[in-house]
């Protein structure tokens, strides 16, 4: 008799989610020069956090850790080095574990007289992104970021650097056209010749603070999501594997109940995420009637049917992400550009 050896089951690439801070975790005010001066002397039980964002990074390394899968979370923000106590007691409060946080040092450009530099983040967001690629295990990102100002670009820039996709004379001619410091545009492309091409940022989520219409971001391709809520990012990220059904329906408690989010109010954003083509109807089902099933969203008239409860529970929690097929786009990053300083 040959006795054959089981073959382990293959391990999965570690995972890492990057997360800008202002806008994106937190609800930050700083639209006047008083809300911009108060931010620093917050204190951390005193910032909010914007709903549903607490439940879904938390089930993120939950799912990932029960998976076997390394996972690596960072927060990137223009914020001053001043506030990180605040911002770190913060993310303590809220019982998030993360690996790195990146703060701007703003005091540095003011001594320096680099007044441009205080509001100009593409370049340094973009350099601080290259510089963690470069220390950490080749596996699979997931950005998040917001449409305050410029996460959109600065990301899928970042991605398609990274993905070999961009020579550096066109790196050179959209950071200058951005007015990006010409140091940061000279480090951001000695950057970019060490990096080894891979297809690494498999989805960027666009917190839609600003309420911008979803169609300005269609010419991002299917990578980049915009969502309203987080509801709609946590069920993408169950199609994506990323995420459970519970996890998912934690995602939707925190929304009632930090927002008032009813559930008609839930299934609308359901239907929108869907409707627009990033949530496949497969996976939109399977959250419907898992969250139908917790009363988290309106229970629908059916027809009736013959069917064990017992294999209806059981088809809930074994649904498998179905992954939406791969596409990928070629952004015409000059016309972006010139739209976005417009």
């Amino acid at each position: 008799m040959i006795l054959r050896r089981s073959k382990s089951p293959p391990s999965l690439p570690p995972v890492v989610f990057y997360w800008d801070l202002d806008k994106t975790y937190l609800k930050s005010e700083f639209e006047t020069l008083r809300e911009l001066v108060r931010i620093p002397f917050e204190k951390p039980e005193h910032k909010v956090a914007v709903p549903g964002v607490v439940p879904l990074i938390r089930g993120l390394r939950n799912v990932a850790f029960a998976a076997g899968r390394q996972v690596h979370i960072y927060f990137i923000s223009a914020s001053p080095p001043q506030i990180a106590k605040a911002i770190k007691e913060k993310l303590a409060l809220d019982g998030i574990e993360y690996d790195g946080i990146v703060f701007k040092d703003q005091l540095h450009h003011l001594v320096r007289g680099r007044f441009r530099n205080l509001r100009e983040q593409v370049g340094f967001k973009l350099t601080e992104l290259l510089k963690s690629r470069m220390t950490l295990p080749a596996g699979r990102e997931v950005l998040f970021g917001d449409d305050w100002e410029s996460d959109p670009i600065i990301y899928s820039l970042y991605a398609d650097i990274v993905a070999g996709r961009m020579a550096l004379s066109e790196v050179d001619d959209i950071l200058q056209a951005i007015g990006v410091d010409p140091q940061l545009i000279v480090e951001a492309k000695q950057l970019a010749t060490k990096m080894v091409p891979a297809a690494a940022v498999s989805r960027i989520f666009i917190n839609l603070e600003r309420r911008t219409p979803p169609s300005n971001f269609q010419r991002f391709g299917p990578r980049l999501v915009p969502t309203f809520n987080y509801l709609q990012t946590a069920a993408c990220l169950f199609q994506d594997g990323h995420l459970t059904l519970p996890a998912v329906a934690a995602v939707a408690q925190a929304l009632i109940g930090q927002s008032g989010y009813t559930p008609e109010r839930l299934a609308n954003s359901l239907a929108d995420i869907e409707r627009r083509g990033h949530l496949q109807p497969v996976n939109a089902i399977a959250v419907r009637e898992y969250l139908a099933a917790l009363g988290a969203l309106p229970q629908r008239a059916r027809p009736r049917q013959r069917q064990s409860p017992w294999l209806r529970v059981r088809r809930l929690f074994t649904a498998t992400p179905q992954p939406p097929p791969a596409a990928d786009a070629l952004i015409n990053y000059q016309a972006l550009v010139a739209e976005w300083r417009r």
